[in-house]
């Protein structure tokens, strides 16, 4: 069988199973455990975790109806209402619906496990057939488990509050969780479901209701997914995808997409003019901001992906202290500016500085759980990675930890590979003051890439400056005795380019010596108008730097797509979106493609191409010989310490 095959979850099958399900939430049976019920009794009477390990009271077993309970809290909450509450209905209905595809998963499981003809048989078993039975039955069990909780939350989340904290810390965890059978399963599960929300601290309004079911059933998959590497028999669900029929709803292995939600980090608000020089990069990021904002969230892709002028993975680099921080905020800035206009969700999601873990395997996890969110294809995203060497450093370097290592295994997984998708509305964007130092392979995955580099002109340092003492000036007028330039207008220069050409200066020839070498040697037999010219080129480059490889093939490729769709969006696009962000995926494509046409006029293909692939291959050789340069200047600047050192020694 293919691996990751998809099979459909049929409505019609799910119907069959339903009064099933329902007959779970009207009874269920379940005697604790020793550590259920001895857990935390140290703790004061009204502790909910002493509360749930004393729930049977002096009986073995108790009996606890899910259904009623809800109705208790109808009462509760609302005593003079005949209807139930909209979250508690909702709570309801999506746990019913997640018993009724659980059963559904482990009875497929049952099925392509073999399970099913060794429970017709368990009457003959020998010990090892036990053993396979009894394993088998602990993997479904878990597999049903884990399909409850993530489709249970995939219909509840929209209901809850974007702020769980007040209920997780209420939360106490689930103090035993059965994985010995399904029946058993589902019935420690919801024992402790039904006495949590028969707490009368628990559930204290109605949307507290779906608050809660996000909570426990969060932890429900968060602890079969501690449990999973024990688990034996697992091809069957590592192998293949679920899908609902009539829905997005999929279940791939053990993945869980809710893992990767996550809120958007508070920010400093700037605007592009506030930053003095970096033309270059304003300009990038301004383009970055209109293609995010052309992804169509019911085709669920962008029309700029088919054009090629699309960049999920670039780089910023320049020396310290350019606005390489202040460009983040500046793109954060502008694309809420747009979302909130639009009314569309915006992630601003920066990889956080505790990444790296001092455990094995920790600092994978945590990069994990930052990737995670990536996939979400209901919102816009951008997620900044500042000091990008910190994390992302040269893994044959020595010293290197085990945890950077980690992470960048991890990121090159997401980025290009089996994890890697992208539906065109997410950015990652590295900033680092040495690209030098960071990983061949990372750099390889950046498509597109900008220099930042602050002041560079006498208009630039006169509007740093001017942004500095106006603060000054308007709080105490006249305190800033000092004559104006003339025939200047403050911040007049530090607006926005039309476009590229405005930026770069026309390029014909390498400037790193070692690329014009190899340019003219290729130059010499094919002329730059030939196509066999870029090939000769690429396989000249690809023996001068053993690393250069198909990959920067395609990022010069994205390069030449990105100049192709240098293009402004009208600015009426922006103040009436129904003029186009609100317009279908296909309309938007072929008005972008009327632009892209409009642009190409007085631009030659080759040109562009030439300049581009100029510049690409100057930047390999510019970061190669920047690392060894440092290798270089570290190794006299260690020669001059010990010589230094020894001569202080022959003076005592």
């Amino acid at each position: 069988m293919e691996r990751n095959s998809t099979f459909p979850i049929k409505l019609s099958e799910l119907d069959t199973l339903r009064d099933e399900a329902t007959s779970y939430l009207k009874s269920i049976e379940w005697e604790q455990g020793f550590k259920a019920k001895s857990r935390d009794n140290n703790k004061d009477n009204d502790s909910i975790l002493l509360y749930l390990s004393k729930a049977n009271g002096n009986h073995t077993s108790n009996v606890v109806s899910v259904s009623k309970s809800i109705l208790k809290l109808k009462k509760r909450l609302l005593p003079n209402s005949v209807a139930i509450p909209l979250h508690l209905n909702q709570s309801l209905y999506a746990l019913q619906e997640g018993i009724t595809l659980a059963i559904w998963l482990k009875d497929s499981y049952f099925d392509a496990s073999g399970l099913t003809m060794l429970n017709e048989r368990k009457a003959t078993f020998d010990s090892q057939q036990r053993r396979e039975y009894d394993s088998k039955l602990q993997t479904a069990t878990a597999f049903m488990l884990f399909g409850l909780a993530y489709y249970t939350l995939h219909l509840i989340k929209p209901y809850a509050s974007d702020d769980l904290s007040v209920m997780k810390n209420k939360f106490s965890g689930i103090p035993e969780l059965s994985l010995l059978s399904p029946l058993k399963g589902i019935s420690s599960m919801l024992f402790y479901y039904d006495k949590y929300i028969n707490h009368p601290e628990i559930i204290t309004s109605d949307v507290a209701m779906a608050d809660f079911t996000v909570v426990f059933f969060e932890a429900v998959l968060s602890e079969i997914q501690q449990r999973v590497a024990s688990l034996e028999y697992t091809e069957v669900i590592t192998d293949r995808t679920y899908k609902l029929e009539k829905s997005e709803f999929t279940i791939s292995g053990w993945e869980n997409i809710f893992e990767g939600t996550a809120k958007s980090v508070a920010f400093n608000e700037i605007k592009f003019e506030e930053i003095v020089g970096n033309r270059d990069a304003k300009h990038f990021a301004r383009r970055l901001t209109e293609r995010l904002m052309s992804y169509d969230f019911q085709a669920k892709k962008n029309p700029f992906q088919e054009l090629g002028g699309f960049m999920p993975v670039f780089m910023g680099y320049g020396i310290p202290g350019t606005g390489k921080s202040m460009l983040i905020a500046a793109i954060a800035t502008k694309l809420k500016e747009h979302c909130d206009v639009l009314d569309i969700p915006f992630l601003f999601h920066p990889m956080p500085d505790t990444l790296i873990s001092t455990f094995q395997g920790g600092s994978a996890e945590k990069m994990v759980q930052w990737m995670k969110p990536m996939q979400d294809s209901t919102k816009l995203i951008f997620a900044p990675i500042d000091d990008a060497e910190n994390n992302l450093q040269e893994r044959t370097e020595q010293g290197v930890s085990a945890g950077v290592k980690e992470v960048i295994g991890v990121f090159l997984r997401y980025t290009e590979g089996a994890y890697a998708v992208n539906y065109g509305n997410s950015a990652i964007g590295l900033f680092t003051n040495l690209p030098e130092m960071l990983d061949k392979a990372v750099i390889s995955r950046v498509q597109a890439r900008f220099k930042i580099d602050g002041a560079r002109t006498i208009p630039d340092f006169i509007d740093q400056d001017y942004l500095w003492w106006q603060k000054l000036e308007k709080t105490m007028p006249g305190f800033v005795n000092m004559k104006n330039p003339p025939d200047y207008t403050f911040l007049s220069q530090q607006g926005l380019a039309k476009n590229l050409g405005e930026i770069l200066d026309a390029v014909e020839k390498p400037s790193e010596e070692k690329v014009l070498e190899i340019y003219n040697k290729t130059e010499a037999k094919y002329q730059d108008n030939q196509h066999l010219f870029y090939a000769q080129l690429y396989k000249n480059m690809q023996e001068a730097f053993p690393f250069f490889s198909s990959r920067d093939i395609r990022n010069i490729q994205s390069a030449v797509s990105l100049r192709l769709t240098d293009f402004d969006l009208p600015e009426q696009w922006f103040e009436n979106p129904e003029h186009y962000f609100k317009k279908d995926y296909d309309t938007k494509f072929t008005m972008l493609q009327d632009l892209m046409n409009q642009n190409m006029k007085g631009l030659s293909f080759s040109d562009i191409r030439r300049q581009e692939v100029i510049r690409y291959i100057d930047n390999v050789a510019t970061i190669a010989d920047t690392d060894f340069k440092r290798k270089v200047a570290q190794r006299i600047h260690e020669m001059q310490v010990q010589l230094e050192a020894r001569k202080q020694v022959d003076k005592i």
